[in-house]
C-alpha cells in the first residue's frame, strides 16, 4: 500500500510486473493507523510489514526490511 494513486500505482505495479493490483492510501488513513506516517500531508511513509491471516487477525506488524521481508513472512504464514 502506498499514499499513491490508483494510475501511479497500476503504473508501478506493470513496470515491476506484478501479478496483482497494489493498494492505495491516498488519505494517508492506513498510515495513519498502521504508524507508517505522522499527521500531515508531507513526506513518505515509512516501510510497515503487516501480515493478516485468513480471517482477517493481524499477526504482525512492524518496520520491514526490504531485503529480507518477503521470506520472512512466508515462513511466518507456513509455520
Amino acid at each position: 500500500m502506498s499514499f499513491d494513486t490508483q494510475a501511479e500505482n497500476a503504473r508501478f505495479a506493470t513496470h515491476q510486473e506484478f501479478p496483482y493490483p497494489l493498494l492505495c492510501d491516498t488519505g494517508r488513513e492506513m498510515g495513519l493507523a498502521y504508524g507508517a506516517t505522522s499527521p500531515g500531508k508531507g513526506g513518505n511513509a515509512a516501510r510497515i510489514g503487516v501480515v493478516i491471516d485468513t480471517d482477517g487477525t493481524v499477526m504482525w506488524w512492524g518496520k520491514a526490511g526490504v531485503q529480507t521481508f518477503a521470506q520472512e513472512s512466508l515462513a511466518m504464514v507456513r509455520s
